[in-house]
């Protein structure tokens, strides 16, 4: 069978979660319209009868403006090249740019088969415009493929999956067919309260807030889950609680529909909200949030 590492790679908000989700048939990573919302590194397993391809969901490449952001840079660096195919996914409706061209003469010298995914798609009206766009970029590099995609709409994606085999070695699977991921349930928990987050307060940037479960107590029947959410910020923290608890509960309420799809048992859950002032530049906070430097 056929069996490898594919790293998607790209600028923030292009659409790597939603393409590991899809590819899935899962939610497992965190989506949202706001730029950088994906901050670890996340491993999604696709089996079928023949091959077993390890997606790797790496944070978005951005101009860092703290240790986080610079954390997160070095983690979607490290773990685009050490993988057998590099998905490097960028804007079809906005085309190809600067950052985009910043992070391709990073990976151009991996000598690492290199997919192009033209992602979104569906929302290129004018698809004359995508062809020009695609005769654009064959001009950028030497792309081992290119393929128009939508991860929203699942467009064309048993295409990239079939191409995609093509280029991973000939080898016995490296995880059991019931492994989905590399993350913890809990880690995945702690998302989906953040993502709700960001769904539901458009004006803070992501990097203002994350979350991580305090307990995770489980029984035949249910499971009862608390999940601190940490700002930097007093004015962060009274957004997040709205008036008498309002956007709380709100927040709570769809972390925990998507929490009981994906775990298939009610979930009883508890969030709370604690500020701690500058945590995105405290080193110290990384390992208790599952961000630290492995150096």
């Amino acid at each position: 069978m056929r069996c490898g590492f594919a790293s998607l790679v790209g600028r923030p908000n292009v659409g790597k979660s939603t393409l590991l989700n899809s590819l899935l048939g899962m939610k497992l990573a965190i989506t949202s319209n706001v730029s950088g919302t994906t901050r670890n590194v996340i491993q999604g397993i696709y089996n079928d009868d023949d091959s077993q391809i390890i997606f790797v969901d790496t944070p978005g490449v951005h101009k860092p403006v703290n240790k986080l952001g610079n954390l997160m840079n070095k983690k979607a660096y490290e773990n685009a090249h050490d993988v057998d195919v590099i998905l490097f996914l960028i804007d079809a409706s906005t085309g190809f740019g600067k950052g985009d061209q910043f992070i391709l003469d990073k990976i151009k010298d991996s000598k690492l088969p290199i997919f192009l995914l033209l992602n979104k798609i569906d929302q290129v009206k004018d698809k004359t415009k995508l062809l020009e766009e695609i005769n654009n970029v064959k001009e950028k590099y030497d792309f081992s493929e290119i393929i128009p995609i939508s991860a929203k709409k699942n467009n064309n994606i048993t295409e990239l999956i079939s191409t995609l085999k093509k280029y991973l070695p000939e080898m016995e699977s490296i995880y059991s067919e019931d492994e989905i991921t590399n993350v913890s349930t809990r880690f995945i928990m702690a998302e989906f309260v953040r993502e709700k987050i960001l769904e539901l307060t458009h004006d803070e940037i992501p990097h203002t807030v994350t979350c991580y479960v305090e307990n995770y107590e489980e029984n035949s029947k249910s499971i009862h889950i608390q999940v601190l959410v940490v700002v930097d910020r007093d004015n962060v923290k009274k957004i997040i609680i709205g008036k008498n608890g309002s956007m709380l509960k709100e927040i709570g309420t769809r972390a925990r529909h998507d929490m009981e799809e994906f775990l298939g048992k009610k979930v009883f859950l508890e969030t709370y909200v604690k500020t701690i002032k500058d945590w995105r530049n405290q080193e110290k906070y990384f390992s208790e949030l599952g961000l630290e430097d492995e150096e």
